[in-house]
């Protein structure tokens, strides 16, 4: 059975918890969806005890540090397994075409040569176009550009091996570009900066950032039968659960999943 692990949960700025990424288990492989802002992804993934010889396939959102900067981390530490004889295959990092530059210049300037010089060799980062399809583990993905305002951004969809879609739109707010990626999606992961009472506090709207409540407005209106919230702020954290729960179920009728960090899903 497939099984979602949620790395980290939170935005950019949180202490109480890592940045949002997350894996998709596929039997004993992972695919791995952005990095965090740093070498806590090596932390998050020895507590969700995933092993990283077993992740093939990290896919990147955009070039916000939340979301890229652990793929240093990712880079050095394959490439030194992948010299010990401890890891077997090739490492593929997916990103939009114009990420490509950027990783590979933080990649030069933060690796050791040595590390560097295996990307191109076992190695490979391929930069995707809108509406592009790639096949990972046994999954067709479809890659979409988001229509950020912001850096541009990409989400994907798939099908699970149990037939069901499998949306990711992003860590930013709805819009209606998305609308055929997202439409009808049996799991559909949507950010939700934070409660709707509480926008005047952490004022998501002009970060690009939906609430609890427009998230599961969108969820409700695109037809989801499974709603994830993920990429929150932290002050509410003890309590996050429940609150996020509470507002959300007045504005959802499906299943709604307020996950903390390293909680796992079965998709079923």
């Amino acid at each position: 059975m497939e099984k979602l692990i949620m790395l980290g949960t939170g935005n950019a700025t949180v202490t109480k918890c890592y940045n949002t990424c997350f894996a998709l288990q596929d039997n004993e492989e992972y695919f791995l969806i952005d990095t965090g802002g740093g070498n806590g992804i090596l932390s998050q993934l020895e507590k969700a005890k995933i092993p990283l010889q077993k992740i093939h396939h990290i896919f990147l959102s955009h070039e916000h540090t939340d979301h890229i900067l652990g793929i240093v981390w990712m880079i050095r530490m394959a490439a030194t397994k992948m010299k010990r004889g401890e890891y077997e295959g090739n490492l593929h990092i997916y990103c939009h075409s114009g990420l490509m530059d950027t990783v590979l210049t933080i990649t030069q300037l933060t690796v050791q040569k040595k590390f560097f010089d295996m990307i191109g060799k076992r190695i490979f980062i391929h930069p995707l176009q809108h509406d592009e399809r790639v096949q990972i583990l046994d999954y067709d993905v479809q890659f979409f550009d988001i229509c950020s305002d912001k850096a541009k951004q990409y989400g994907f969809t798939m099908q699970l091996n149990n037939g069901q879609k499998f949306t990711f739109i992003g860590d930013e707010y709805y819009r209606e570009c998305e609308y055929p990626y997202a439409a009808g999606s049996d799991w559909l992961l949507h950010e939700a900066f934070c409660l709707y009472r509480d926008r005047e506090v952490f004022k998501p709207y002009e970060k690009f950032h939906a609430t609890v409540k427009e998230a599961c407005e969108n969820a409700e209106m695109l037809n989801v039968k499974n709603l994830i919230l993920y990429h929150t702020e932290d002050k509410n954290i003890n309590k996050r659960k429940e609150l996020y729960t509470e507002e959300g179920k007045a504005y959802f009728t499906g299943n709604l999943f307020v996950p903390d960090d390293l909680e796992e899903i079965f998709l079923k």
